[in-house]
């Protein structure tokens, strides 16, 4: 199965997630071609995301259908592909727009304890997604920028959040905390939702590889302890197969599945950590056995397939979502989905520039 073929086309291809909305779905394709692009040099990568990108932002720094008063953190996902755009090209729109972003954290409500929350719509809330959609943005336009202060903020709401959300009795983090303890699905002692999603946990295991290497070990340090922890909890809850499942620490459930954005995000984690002596394993055979269980087809029917569509907590689209074990279950699975293939993009990206798997031909999924 050609990597580079696939890839190619997924970005020729691809169509604003929301209808041209500035939104994190379209940001994780970004990072993806970001990713391969800082890795392997190849302009083609680059091409594809500065179109995408420009695509979102208008002459004069507008971001396509930004409201910051939504004051969603999704939203500034995105923004870790304007200032890589900044950084190679020094095209000035793309730091303008940067600025608008950083307009929004200005005034990002906080949790008493310091943390953005991750929506207006969901008050005194954490969820672990909200860390990678954050916190890197935030330390990278710091550091671009001179602002010191910014990147110990984002240092200490990581800090912060780790401890909010760590659940003793599993090793790993709950997908989200509610601090004023009001929401139905937060118990009512910890705050904590009550099951673990893979795909949660993918995105604090990616936040926290991409802080230490923007920041540096010394920085870092602070971080380290927990970061080794995390993934050394991860590496010890893989399904037979060598992946994860939906939920990820319940081989017991019945229904229970490999769910392959959680997988590839994690294996990019873990990639990256070796690089950065974070971790010690065996990366290779973790990076083979990812693309040939989460690829199937060939050629121009490849697919990335049993990607979650979404999953959250609380009210959506006239249910109630409780985060117990069962419903993270129920929620759609689809091919093709960018909260997939942008991560596996970074995965593959990771094992380039290890030398471990080619960006050529890999085996092909059954």
């Amino acid at each position: 199965m050609d990597l580079t073929a696939y890839f190619d086309a997924y970005a020729r291809d691809h169509r604003a997630y929301k209808g041209g909305a500035w939104c994190y779905e379209d940001g994780c394709i970004y990072r993806g071609l970001e990713c391969l692009h800082d890795a392997t040099g190849d302009d083609r990568w680059r091409a594809h995301l500065e179109r995408l990108v420009r695509a979102q932002v208008s002459a004069d720094g507008r971001l396509a259908e930004f409201d910051p008063s939504a004051y969603n953190i999704d939203n500034i996902l995105s923004g870790r592909a304007l200032l890589y755009l900044d950084r190679i090209d020094g095209d000035p729109l793309w730091l303008n727009a940067a600025h608008r972003l950083a307009d929004q954290l200005e005034t990002h409500p906080r949790t008493r304890s310091g943390v953005y929350w991750h929506k207006l719509r969901y008050p005194w809330q954490v969820w672990l997604d909200g860390l990678y959609m954050g916190a890197p943005f935030q330390i990278g336009y710091g550091l671009r920028t001179g602002q010191e202060a910014l990147i110990a903020d984002a240092l200490t709401q990581v800090a912060t959040a780790l401890e909010m959300t760590y659940v003793p009795g599993t090793g790993l983090h709950a997908h989200a905390v509610d601090e004023a303890r009001k929401q139905p699905w937060a118990d009512p002692h910890t705050g904590h939702s009550p099951a673990h999603w893979s795909r949660a946990l993918g995105w604090l295991a990616m936040a926290l590889v991409d802080i230490a290497e923007l920041v540096g070990p010394v920085r870092f340090a602070p971080l380290q302890a927990d970061t080794r922890a995390l993934l050394a909890r991860l590496d010890s809850l893989r399904a037979p197969g060598g992946l994860w499942l939906q939920v990820i620490d319940r081989p017991d459930l019945e229904g229970n599945y490999v769910e392959s954005s959680a997988s590839a995000m994690i294996v990019y984690a873990l990639c990256k950590a070796t690089r950065l002596d974070l971790w010690q394993g065996e990366t290779a055979s973790l990076l083979d056995t990812l693309t040939a269980t989460v690829l199937q087809g060939e050629g121009a029917g490849t697919r990335m397939v049993e990607i979650c569509e979404v999953a959250g907590l609380g009210p959506f689209e006239g249910r109630f979502r409780d985060g117990s074990a069962e419903y993270y279950l129920t929620e759609a699975r689809v091919a093709d989905d960018a909260k997939g293939v942008g991560p596996l993009m970074m995965a593959v990206a990771e094992g380039h520039r290890a030398a471990a798997v080619p960006l050529g031909r890999v085996a092909a999924g059954e």
